[in-house]
């Protein structure tokens, strides 16, 4: 007798997500067709089209997976869902060489300014946002995406949550991305440092988020593992608190739901609170707290050693979270914030220091027992020089954030150049090393293609970071003597014409610094090109269990 073979039926969730984005569609398309202006329309264009794609995806996955349900578990192994961390690794490639290229523009624009063309497009009040967004939230954002949805799945030993909702994930917030940076060049903004995105850009964020929010949490409650491993204390501080800062600095009401401007609910000076409570802690838990968690499994994995203390790592996470909300104030020194709350931002940042270098401490001490390996292995090279470089800015920016101090960095290149030293040294620097161990381990690959292109990577980018951050320390400092600089009569002693002229050498340093940084990039993302094209392939035993159809 010819034996039964299992019908095939669409789940709920393959159905409903089908229904739920034709239905958006059709929204898409009538609110293009009421548009008040012309980036509203763009946008809603853009969204319907997405949205039709989003059906064919999931209709095209329907027709090509078995009929039984994707085991979580095959011969007793996790069957790890890998394939939204590869999108997420290979996205967080392409729109990092994106941002630093954009940001080697900007830099060449204040060195040269005629490089704007005079076209609104290239103008610099336009693509620095999309540099600084570019940097921070799509090559940031896709790293944390792929480190944290691989961490979690791997140190909890099962498979991750939902089989639609981790590519709902990484392919909606990409979206968003594309939706803010579009934005952004077509003059679209909300005026609010690292929150421009307007109001339909922020609602899509938030749906994006909370789906994020499950999948973490909803991977953790199943866990085969008793304990909740570090790192992942620290991805979900980090994906819960953005939620709040989010929810809270971006209610907006908008003049018309069929087009891009809004009004921010708040206005004066809770406005500007509401802004750098945000802005600060964008830093606090965007960019330190989800890339400490990297630094707690990928440097010990790397290493081969264990973390130096679990308990200083744990005083690290509950001091850190605790103190890094209150810090926000402190770049509102001399306003009209009341001067009780500047002081409480000053002091809370100071006190900044010791839960930041317990964990500078506790990462760096993690390779006792294996210095030797930062001879030969450059990848931990790289993510070992990270954490000094997390060392020292957060030793500066509590340094920064006393009045006395701020008083002369404030508005000045100093800034520019304490945000690089942590942008590109620590969230950089962590971020490539995550990706080269990644990038082998997701594609199945022995080993990275070539480890002297890493250690190419590693020189040419430090070069590239020393340049710009001492060129804009000194260029900072320089500015705010110069505008405070007074003539025996109690006049200005310099016009800010002059002040401008001498930055233009400390200009052009930066931009062969950040020219140097894009060069190093461009080599990583040859490597990794090439590791995946033609890296030799890992043992079959030493293989993870994987999806038989990704």
């Amino acid at each position: 007798m010819a034996q039964l073979t299992a019908r095939k039926t669409m789940t709920f969730g393959e159905g409903g997500t089908a229904l739920i984005f034709a239905v958006t569609a059709l929204l898409c398309l009538v609110g293009a067709s009421r548009a008040q202006d012309a980036t509203f329309a763009f946008h809603a264009y853009l969204s319907a089209i997405a949205s039709v794609l989003a059906i064919f995806m999931v209709f095209n996955s329907y027709s090509r997976r078995p009929s039984e349900p994707i085991p979580a578990e095959i011969d007793g192994k996790p069957n790890y869902n890998f394939g939204p961390i590869k999108f997420a690794t290979a996205a967080a490639m392409f729109w990092g060489i994106a941002g630093f290229l954009v940001g080697l523009w900007a830099a060449l624009e204040l060195a040269w300014p005629a490089l704007n063309f005079d076209l609104p497009w290239t103008n610099f009040g336009r693509i620095r946002p999309l540099h600084t967004s570019a940097v921070i939230f799509a090559f940031g954002g896709n790293a944390l995406l792929a480190s944290s949805l691989y961490v979690v799945q791997r140190s909890c030993r099962v498979r991750l949550a939902g089989e639609i909702a981790p590519w709902f994930v990484v392919l909606g917030y990409n979206f968003f991305i594309v939706i803010a940076g579009t934005g952004y060049l077509l003059g679209v903004t909300q005026s609010k440092e690292y929150a421009e995105p307007e109001w339909y850009a922020d609602l899509w964020l938030t749906i994006v988020w909370v789906v994020y929010l499950l999948v973490f949490l909803v991977t953790l409650i199943k866990r085969k593992e008793p304990h909740i491993f570090v790192a992942n204390w620290f991805f979900l501080a980090f994906i819960v608190t953005i939620a709040v800062l989010h929810l809270g600095n971006n209610p907006a009401l908008p003049v018309s739901v069929f087009g891009s401007k809004s009004y921010i609910a708040w206005s004066g000076v809770q406005d500007a609170m509401f802004q750098w409570w945000y802005g600060h802690n964008a830093v606090g838990f965007f960019l330190t707290a989800g890339f400490l968690g990297i630094m707690y499994y990928f440097v010990p994995k790397r290493a081969d050693r264990p973390i130096y203390s679990y308990r200083l790592s744990i005083v690290h996470f509950w001091s850190l979270i605790f103190l890094y909300i209150w810090a926000g104030p402190h770049h509102l020194h001399y306003t009209a914030l009341p001067d009780w709350a500047q002081t409480l931002g000053m002091t809370f940042s100071v006190m900044l220091w010791m839960p930041s270098w317990g964990g500078m401490i506790n990462g760096l001490m993690t390779l006792s027992g294996a210095w030797d390996k930062l001879r030969t292995d450059p990848v931990l090279r790289m993510m070992v020089v990270s954490v000094a470089f997390y060392g020292m800015s957060t030793f500066e920016g509590p340094m920064m954030s006393v009045k006395a101090v701020n008083s002369l960095s404030h508005y000045t290149d100093w800034t520019i150049g304490h945000v690089h030293s942590g942008a590109l040294g620590w969230v950089g620097f962590v971020s490539f090393g995550a990706i080269y161990c990644l990038v082998p381990w997701l594609w199945q690959k022995k080993q990275l293609y070539s480890l002297k292109l890493v250690n190419w990577h590693f020189w040419v980018s430090t070069i590239g970071i020393v340049l710009y951050v001492s060129a804009m320390w000194v260029s900072g400092i320089l500015q705010g003597l110069m505008w405070r600089a007074y003539t025996s009569l109690g006049f200005l002693e310099y016009s800010f014409i002059e002040t401008v002229e001498a930055m233009h050498p400390f200009y052009v340093i930066r931009a062969i610094g950040g020219l140097l940084f894009v060069i190093g990039s461009l080599l990583m993302a040859w490597n990794l090109w090439m590791t995946v094209k033609s890296g030799e392939p890992e043992p079959v035993a030493a293989r993870p269990a994987l999806q038989p159809a990704e």
